[in-house]
């Protein structure tokens, strides 16, 4: 994806420190593969002209290699993904793996073993309190560099994000995080349920959509799909709502 971004006006991102404010599932379908199968990468950000950047350059360079394999880029559309308007009912699912860090402090203050210098990855064994605190203090940071400095973000809300969690599983991955540097990842899966409150929480929730959840987002982790049999629109019952098939995708 940096390579795609290379040239434009969002290349500095790259060694800022802070969220790029881009996210990309796996491709899928996720089953095996041959020579000449045909996958869907879905590539999600907050600003439109990046989106637009890389549509460009894959308009120009049509060569796309995930890891070891290669793919030709046949074909480039936008989509426009929403969670709903206020009162609306759905199911958020992690696409790859969210990577939740838990600085030394945190750590400290909820009784987790630590080295006091370095970040401890989440696991079920550290509840679900600070994964939720560490969530949205992640994406208050993407909340301040990407929405206006006059919106409320997600906390300075007295509600949490999300109204379930659902782990689905925890898994390690080795993953290069650098040239030569490579770390082992604890990683988890999530189906996050939700009921938009109001204006405010749908920005939150589309903001997840749309820059990815945790950290490491630009290295594929923490994006988000809306599950489309979930979705239940505001004013209607789920008996109401049989047989409906939420957002496309």
């Amino acid at each position: 994806m940096w390579q795609a971004l290379e040239g434009s006006e969002f290349d500095e991102r790259h060694d800022e420190g802070r969220p790029a404010g881009l996210c990309f599932s796996n491709p899928f379908p996720p089953r095996d593969m041959v020579e000449g199968d045909k996958r869907t990468l879905l590539v999600a950000a907050p600003e439109r002209d990046m989106l637009g950047a890389i549509a460009d350059d894959f308009d120009e360079n049509r060569e796309l290699n995930i890891g070891e394999m290669p793919f030709e880029v046949t074909d480039v559309s936008m989509l426009a993904l929403d969670v709903g308007e206020p009162g609306t009912r759905g199911v958020l699912e992690s696409g790859t793996g969210v990577l939740i860090r838990l600085p030394p402090w945190r750590c400290e203050e909820y009784g987790i073993e630590t080295d006091g210098e370095n970040p401890t990855f989440w696991e079920p064994e550290h509840t679900i309190e600070p994964l939720k605190t560490q969530l949205e203090n992640n994406l208050d940071k993407k909340h301040s560099q990407f929405c206006p400095d006059d919106l409320p973000g997600p906390t300075d809300r007295s509600n949490d994000l999300f109204d379930s969690y659902e782990l689905i599983k925890t898994f390690a991955i080795p993953v290069t995080v650098t040239q030569g540097v490579e770390m082992t990842y604890i990683l988890s899966k999530w189906r996050f349920g939700y009921e938009v409150q109001d204006d405010h929480h749908r920005r939150h929730l589309n903001l997840a959509l749309d820059a990815g959840i945790g950290g490491r987002n630009m290295l594929g982790f923490g994006f988000l799909n809306i599950d489309e049999d979930s979705v239940i629109p505001a004013g209607q019952t789920a008996m109401e709502t049989s047989g409906h098939r939420g957002q496309a995708r």
